[in-house]
């Protein structure tokens, strides 16, 4: 018999959408894919290069539980070289991807029934891992017109006893937009563990992206490589977390995920040492992807009161077109042939919202604008 727990795991919407423009694909149908948050670009070819060197000197054993020790050097250091946060090679546990990082998080932070304070919108997995080991997501609403930034007094209200942690996601999906340092100030006060994914830093334009860890040495962190170096399908991720918490995080490591990828590792340690000039190339192109698409979406009659400044989303209100983001999105990708991701897949605060993600090429972002204002042109003048 199946678990409840696993019953009430909601679906990943995104996926959804994705899956149903492949049947659609499969038929012969050009969808253009805006609903997607992973990189269209190849890995940076010093990463190509470091896996097949990895496969051929046959480094493909199992590492030290905690990762590699020169991959744990190289994060540390590019955090005092871009935060000026001085991080222990022995604070860093490196993962399977950015997920293990927030379940091994989770893992030592909250007993059954506790609680964990989420952003709504927000991202769509965080309320799934938290009830998965039995916790409680407790969503605070933000709003369009702060940036989507908490308000204090909001966590206040909904702060207990059993609150053992804030999570925080700057830049942020789905909104594009950035926590600003003053806010993270704030939320420190609370004196309760942060949770800071900071998957997207990097892909940041006109704008600078804080760490938690300018803030306070308290808090954990967690990130990778698939956002920034177009790393998703070699799956490497790290926590950077509390002296105190690392001995347990390594335990749930050795148990649940033994280490991970010797080859992704090795990837990872020539991704920090390299790839800068490939990254900024990259970075250049999402940004000039960005100004065009809000740019047509405005011209569209969409409002966006703060423009994003980071990761490849612009999250756009539709409320003057409908209150029902599912059924929206997927109208859109029924008849403009576009895929975009319904607001509600981020939590209830996200309804009358759309995510478009721009991780595709100008000429596709191009296309899909055309499409959808011919959709509008068509269902709503």
């Amino acid at each position: 018999m199946i678990t409840q727990k696993a019953k009430e795991i909601t679906p990943f919407i995104v996926m959804e959408v994705l899956e149903k423009a492949a049947e659609m694909e499969k038929k012969g149908i050009d969808v253009v894919h805006l609903e997607v948050g992973e990189p269209d670009f190849n890995v940076p070819s010093c990463v190509s290069k470091a896996v097949q060197n990895a496969f051929s000197e046959g480094r493909t054993h199992y590492t030290h539980s905690l990762g590699d020790p020169e991959l744990r050097e190289q994060i540390a250091i590019k955090y005092m070289n871009e935060y000026g946060a001085a991080v222990s090679p022995d604070q860093i546990i490196v993962t399977s991807g950015s997920s293990p990082a927030i379940l091994l998080t989770l893992g030592v932070l909250c007993e059954v029934g506790d609680e964990i304070i989420l952003s709504d919108p927000g991202y769509a997995c965080y309320s799934n891992f938290i009830k998965f080991i039995d916790a409680k997501p407790v969503r605070v609403p933000v709003y369009e017109e702060d940036g989507f930034q908490y308000r204090s007094s909001e966590i206040k209200k909904r702060l207990s006893d059993r609150t053992k942690g804030i999570m925080i996601n700057s830049p942020m999906n789905p909104t594009g937009n950035l926590l600003s340092l003053e806010v993270m100030q704030e939320l420190n006060e609370f004196n309760i563990p942060i949770i800071s994914d900071e998957i997207y830093h990097g892909l940041v334009y006109n704008d600078r992206a804080h760490s938690i860890l300018e803030v306070t040495d308290k808090a954990f962190v967690l990130s990778g490589f698939s956002k920034l170096y177009a790393m998703t399908g070699l799956r490497l991720g790290y926590v950077i977390a509390p002296k105190e918490y690392v001995r347990s995080m390594q335990k749930l490591q050795q148990n649940l995920f033994i280490c991970a990828s010797s080859t992704a590792q090795r990837a990872g340690i020539e991704a920090l040492k390299s790839a800068d000039a490939e990254v900024e190339q990259m970075r250049q192109t999402y940004g000039k992807r960005r100004e065009y698409l809000i740019q047509r979406l405005k011209q569209m009659g969409f409002s966006i009161k703060v423009e994003p400044t980071g990761a490849f989303y612009v999250f756009v209100n539709i409320k003057h077109l409908s209150n029902d983001s599912y059924k929206f999105a997927f109208d859109v990708l029924e008849k403009a042939h576009v895929g975009v991701t319904p607001g509600i897949d981020f939590g209830e605060n996200g309804e009358g919202f759309i995510r478009f993600s721009y991780a595709n090429s100008i000429e596709n972002i191009k296309k899909g604008m055309d499409r959808l204002e011919k959709y509008l042109a068509d269902n709503f003048s």
